[in-house]
């Protein structure tokens, strides 16, 4: 029996059992997401002489960031939007292509991966999913305070990357339990007006977490928040203990990690829904990869370029094991 399947644009002819001599008309690799990740293998597979495609749905977490300045290499600062769109265009110099598509499954076809979007079907020897996360907002938080907000600075998401920017100043952090805890630590090393505010109603910290804010000074309100507005050169929201109103707030809520379509393919997750991955960036599933903050480990952009640097260099030798990679 042969089966007809349209790759590149075009269709082919293949029997049930595929032979390495047809995957020429196959991507060497796709990757799925258009952040550092995504676009930093995209550079390197490029350059490698391999055939990539690169699907972006255009949800990057880092197109979100006004402007950092932890980034090496640009000492005046750089925005998320202007980073991802020199990538992009370092990639393309080497011939990547991108394509705005949104993923809806990956499947093991063969010797490879059949990659399935919104635009049709893509085969490919390789997959590397470096598809991020998404922070959890404060409920009450509309897009029409959230967003300018957040390019004013008055709201943050990551304290590793931004604290220095809140240096002295009047904080906020949206938590409770170990995880707002840990945040609100965190910025106590930046600044002695810190603020934990829990975002539903009384606070859910055990004794040791008490202890901890209390040494530190770090100032506990209960929720819940609501109100939420931009008032002079602060964001303002309603709490327990009346208005308050911050230099910059933090919420502290967690992440949806993006890994289901790899789970899905049957792909191992931490209970998080972080993937699983060996020292090569390697899942349980030969042939994927995943690179990023889909992967645990620290959410910078600087470690998901070093993972996805590691990654397509192992997809690389992978490739060049099931056939000699010669010019």
């Amino acid at each position: 029996m042969q089966i007809m399947r349209a790759i590149h644009g075009r269709r082919i002819t293949r029997n049930d059992d595929p032979a390495p001599a047809l995957w020429p008309a196959m991507d060497d690799c796709i990757i799925i997401g258009a952040g550092p990740a995504g676009l930093t293998a995209a550079i390197y597979l490029a350059r490698f002489h391999l055939s990539i495609r690169l699907f972006d749905s255009g949800s990057s977490r880092a197109a979100m960031i006004p402007c950092t300045h932890n980034h090496a290499g640009y000492p005046d600062g750089i925005s998320g939007k202007d980073l991802l769109a020199a990538m992009l265009a370092q990639a393309e110099r080497y011939g990547a292509r991108r394509e705005a598509a949104r993923v809806t499954a990956i499947e093991r076809d063969g010797p490879g991966f059949r990659v399935v979007t919104d635009q049709g079907a893509y085969g490919a020897r390789t997959v590397l999913l470096a598809t991020g996360v998404v922070n959890h907002r404060p409920k009450s938080l509309l897009p029409e305070v959230h967003d300018p907000a957040l390019e004013r600075g008055l709201l943050r998401y990551c304290p590793v990357c931004d604290g220095y920017e809140v240096t002295d100043m009047r904080v906020a952090v949206i938590g409770t339990s170990d995880h707002g805890m840990r945040e609100a630590l965190f910025l106590r090393g930046f600044t002695r007006d810190v603020t934990l505010i829990a975002p539903e109603a009384e606070h859910m910290l055990d004794e040791a977490c008490a202890r901890a804010l209390d040494e530190a000074g770090v100032v506990r309100v209960d929720g819940p928040c609501g109100g939420w507005a931009i008032e002079g050169e602060q964001l303002a929201l309603d709490t327990a203990a009346g208005r308050m109103r911050f230099d910059s707030i933090y919420p502290a809520l967690g992440s949806r990690i993006r890994s289901h379509l790899a789970v899905a393919a049957g792909a191992r997750a931490t209970d998080e829904g972080c993937l699983e991955v060996d020292d090569h960036q390697r899942t349980s599933i030969p042939g994927l990869f995943a690179a990023g903050d889909v992967v645990k480990g620290l959410d910078q952009i600087s470690h998901a370029m070093g993972e996805a640097g590691v990654a397509a260099t192992t997809i690389r030798n992978l490739l060049s094991e099931q056939r000699p990679i010669r010019r």
